[in-house]
């Protein structure tokens, strides 16, 4: 479903996000029954999780110390007074037939995130946060006629992040709900793992005239369970409704599906309006009255967040944004990083290091930081050695890193010199290899000196092969440009 570029250009696509984060407590919301993932169906139930007849919500602390860090980390003003209501409606996996949360005095209000695209910096606000309980799960394909429902997550924790419609892109809407998940976790609060449900997003979707100030009918994406998942729905549902509009239809106001599989939304039933879930004040919950010093207490206990850390990064260690944001963009990567610049001055090679050769290897083996046996230390040793000119980085991370990762309690002296991959410095013996390399190709020489200098790569990489890779790059790259010069 293709649109003309004409259409495209007269609307303008409208985005708000709703985040769902699973706290990462022990206990579930208000009541003693464990919060954790993988029991077996049922197990982590009690009843007041089960909404039993006479069984009464206690509220969790923990849950409510974590709302207000969330909040405090993404600029929000912290409701000092603030209160739960009833939420009414029915799913079979709901068991009390309505659910805790909160409408009109929610804990966090009125803030707002720094995200970066391509097209520059922007702030997104957010409307609230606010705490509730999640549902149970039904599963629609364990029984052959069926559908069976798991009351373990009934009752687990949850803060709603909802924005304001700021989101002009699916590439803004992916770095938003990329910068919410990295602030859940640098805080502690959630793991941010979409795949097992502890981060999910629906996406609220309109398009307009450009230029125009009131919003078009909006549809609701529901549970997009990857950042992939939600930039697919959020394009397809832009050229879905644009061509519904050039058509001179109307968009309905419906919640949607997005199926992964296809790429393609589907209605899974009307959008319900406020008044439809009959909200009133939980009579079960006292009103929250949160004190000003322990608020103030929590907001000089919340760690560095990334965007902080990366601007640091940019200040101090003279690293470009782009580097400084994928350094940040997890805080077990971050606090490496750190770890090795204790030991070497150069930042730069540090950071290029661990965005580098340590996360393709991490990636490939489909593990994390924390797995890595390598030390920062050893790290920080081997950029020492680059420095000195006694290995080059080729050697180094194509070769020297691998066989450290399989023995990270050897010496690295040693294991250069039993893999023979210390740079040779008999110029002599790379004159040769220059010479060798430049006459296989004295076509390339004629373009090289007729002001082709992009043919300059072959040649190094020619004397980097007939060498091994065990010259050093710079002092190869200076006499091979001589020599070719001076066959003008």
């Amino acid at each position: 479903m293709k649109i003309s570029d004409r259409a495209t250009d007269k609307y303008e696509l409208v985005v708000g996000l709703e985040v769902h984060a699973q706290l990462a407590t022990n206990s579930k919301i208000f009541s003693s029954d464990s919060a954790s993932f993988g029991a077996g169906p049922n197990q982590n139930t009690s009843p007041v999780s089960l909404g039993l007849p006479g069984s009464l919500p206690k509220i969790n602390r923990k849950v409510v110390e974590y709302a207000v860090k969330l909040g405090l980390a993404t600029n929000c003003r912290i409701n000092l007074e603030n209160r739960f209501d009833r939420k009414n409606y029915f799913y079979a996996d709901l068991p009390k037939g309505y659910q805790i949360t909160q409408d009109q005095l929610p804990i966090c209000k009125d803030g707002h995130i720094t995200i970066r695209t391509k097209s520059g910096e922007r702030t997104v606000r957010l409307n609230r946060i606010h705490m509730e309980e999640d549902a149970g799960k039904s599963m629609h394909d364990k029984h052959n006629s069926s559908s069976l429902i798991d009351l373990n997550r009934a009752g687990v924790p949850l803060v709603e992040i909802v924005s304001e419609p700021d989101l002009r892109s699916a590439e803004e809407a992916a770095a938003y709900l990329t910068e919410i998940r990295k602030i859940v976790r640098y805080l502690g609060i959630c793991d941010g793992n979409m795949e097992e449900g502890s981060l999910r997003c629906d996406a609220n979707i309109s398009v307009r005239l450009k230029g125009a100030e009131s919003f078009g009918n909006r549809c609701e994406v529901k549970n997009l369970n990857s950042i992939r998942n939600l930039q697919r729905a959020i394009s397809y549902e832009y050229e879905r409704q644009v061509k519904l509009i050039e058509a001179g239809e109307t968009i309905s106001q419906n919640t949607l599906n997005f199926d992964a599989a296809s790429g393609v939304t589907s209605v899974l039933r009307s959008k319900e309006m406020a008044y439809d879930y009959r909200y009133f004040p939980e009579p079960d919950l006292q009103p929250l009255h949160l004190s000003k010093e322990w608020v103030e207490e929590l907001l000089k206990s919340l760690p560095e967040l990334p965007e902080q850390r990366a601007n640091r990064y940019v200040t101090n260690y003279a690293l470009s944004a782009y580097d400084a944001g994928l350094l940040t963009s997890e805080k077990a990567i971050a606090d490496f990083f750190e770890k090795v610049i204790q030991h070497t001055s150069n930042f730069k090679a540090a950071a290029n290091w661990v965005v580098g050769p340590i996360q393709s290897y991490l990636n490939e083996q489909g593990s994390d930081i924390s797995a890595l046996q390598v030390s920062a230390q050893s790290v920080a040793r081997i950029i020492s050695l680059i420095d000195e000119g006694k290995i080059n980085f080729s050697a180094a991370s194509q070769q020297l890193f691998p066989a450290l990762v399989q023995n990270p309690e050897r010496d690295i002296t040693d294991l250069i010199a039993e893999m023979n991959l210390s740079i040779d410095t008999n110029s002599d013996e790379l004159v040769k290899f220059i010479d060798e390399a430049i006459s296989q190709y004295p076509d390339k020489v004629a373009e090289f000196n007729k002001g082709k200098k992009g043919v300059l790569g072959l040649f190094m990489g020619e004397v980097m092969r007939l060498s091994k890779g065990k010259i050093d790059p710079k002092t190869a790259n200076k006499l091979v440009v001589e020599k070719l010069e001076s066959l003008k």
